[in-house]
């Protein structure tokens, strides 16, 4: 996925190349300054080496490895890659216990594997990640898992959504951690509420979409009325 945002007579300032991994069919993303080829993983969910092999296709350079949460599913690859590329990996605080708990980050009832793994650095709500020429600001979306995020850049109109936010859908609830209530909370009011309406949202799981589509066909969106008031 390649959006465009300038006009069709400019270079694009960026790239995001989306790939669908692992049995879940978890999308991992590549973030791409288009200019220095500097870039970021988000979610390396599985399938490590056929992400280097894309990497090596696109010239890019990896700096970092963001997670959008800690679900085995999002970060099956992330130790190979890290080390591959020598860069940290990131989390939210409140999520960094997840990697370790095979557990909690469901590897062990979902597949009977103990996958594990160790953050680099934690981030909270409100924190900017200045990456690649960009600044993304962290959102912190609990509801998921206590410590799911969003990563939104405001310049150019994108936010990286993880299991928060689905195309006319949201992230399930019924895991440890998760909670129905603080999720419709975070979506309307950080998101629905929050962003401008043409921002994209990749979300990890399904297809793009929009802030103006979710906000017209989102089941979360009639709630909307209810967090204006607050």
């Amino acid at each position: 996925m390649e959006p465009n945002v300038q006009n069709e007579n400019t270079e694009p300032k960026f790239k995001i190349v989306q790939m669908t991994v692992g049995q879940l069919a978890e999308n991992c993303y590549l973030f791409i300054n288009s200019q220095t080829k500097e870039g970021f993983i988000v979610d390396p969910g599985d399938e490590a080496a056929r992400i280097s092999v894309r990497v090596s296709h696109e010239q890019m350079k990896p700096t970092a490895i963001l997670l959008t949460h800690g679900h085995f599913d999002h970060f099956l690859a992330a130790e190979e890659l890290a080390k591959r590329y020598e860069i940290p990996v990131y989390i939210h605080e409140e999520d960094a216990s997840l990697l370790g708990d095979p557990n909690g980050n469901l590897s062990l009832p979902f597949f009977g594997i103990r996958a594990t793994l160790k953050a680099d650095q934690t981030f909270a709500e409100g924190d900017t990640l200045s990456l690649c020429g960009y600044d993304f600001r962290v959102i912190h979306t609990p509801g998921h898992t206590r410590g799911s995020v969003c990563f939104y850049q405001e310049e150019l109109g994108i936010c990286f959504s993880g299991d928060t936010l689905f195309c006319e859908s949201l992230g399930r609830t019924d895991f440890p951690g998760g909670n129905v209530k603080d999720i419709v909370a975070s979506i309307c009011k950080k998101l629905l509420l929050a962003l401008p309406e043409d921002t994209v949202v990749y979300p990890g799981h399904n297809e793009q979409t929009t802030i103006e589509h979710e906000k017209k066909y989102n089941p979360t969106a009639p709630y909307m009325a209810r967090y204006t008031k607050e």
